[in-house]
């Protein structure tokens, strides 16, 4: 099982590997989707790293995440093609050895049983194509399986990074077995709500001195400004907020607006997301 954070509310991650999403041929879907996960259990992600299919870049990025003491997850390049890198570059950024997983390999194992009985043939477990399938459950020693309904094919875990293939049809539901197995602890914990409203006439330079004051007088509220020169509901305007934990945020969007009322700004309609 993944140690636990040192922290009530850690940073939550998201590296996506492949050549495929850089050059265009497949559009990245996890992004948004991982965003959908965490916040349907009140959590956020904080950043997302697209990287090619270059084992040294791949190895540098995994380096920092096992380092990072954040909660990161991994999709993409866990295959046994020539062009999946992560498993290799997970176990280089660690310094350790990789090694067949005997959970791994017993789950590849029933697949290919399975996948026999349909096509009524036998498994054979020497044949060429059986063995290196096998090298799908090769993970870095240390690692702890995350369990595949799609097609049993497992991911894995090492400390705080997950790693989950590319398929959404897989991670998905992988991504959210590893939250709701080894997170459901921080659900209620990391509760988050932004509240903003809209202002018309203002400069972000005249808002900023009341972006810094508002951000060091509520620890853990973060102030964001959002301009806007062509929207089509409120045309140029700036959408000034707070984000956080609800009841911090509050504090900090009530103490907003009525600083902004000493600015005499003009303000249009206040936004709440949850």
């Amino acid at each position: 099982m993944p140690s636990n954070p040192t922290s009530a509310a850690p940073r939550f991650g998201l590296i996506i590997i492949g050549d495929e999403i850089l050059s265009g041929k497949r559009a990245d879907k996890h992004l948004p989707k991982m965003i959908e996960l965490l916040k349907a259990r009140g959590l956020q992600l904080d950043y997302a790293e697209y990287v090619g299919d270059m084992p040294e870049r791949i190895t540098a990025t995994l380096k920092r995440a096992f380092a990072s003491g954040d909660v990161v997850f991994s999709t993409g390049g866990i295959g046994a093609t020539p062009d999946d890198h992560t498993r290799q570059c997970a176990a280089k950024a660690l310094g350790v050895e990789l090694a067949l997983h005997p959970q791994a390999q017993a789950l590849i194992v029933e697949r290919m049983r399975e996948t026999a009985r349909q096509q009524g043939t036998s498994y054979v477990a020497g044949d060429p194509d059986n063995m290196h399938r096998l090298n799908m459950g090769v993970f870095p020693i240390g690692a702890q399986i995350i369990p595949n309904p799609y097609n049993k094919i497992a991911g894995f875990s090492y400390g705080l990074v997950h790693f989950v293939p590319g398929f959404p049809v897989m991670a998905w539901p992988m991504i959210e077995w590893v939250l709701d197995t080894h997170y459901r602890h921080l659900f209620r914990s990391a509760a988050w709500i932004e509240k903003s409203v809209i202002i018309f006439g203002a400069m972000e330079a005249t808002l900023t001195p009341l972006m810094q004051e508002i951000e060091c007088a509520y620890a853990g509220v973060k102030v964001f400004s959002l301009p806007s020169v062509d929207h089509p509901q409120y045309g140029r305007h700036i959408e000034l907020g707070v984000k956080g934990e609800p009841t911090r945020v509050a504090a900090a969007y009530s103490t907003l607006l009525s600083r902004l009322q000493d600015l005499h700004v003009k303000l249009g309609p206040e936004l709440v997301q949850e």
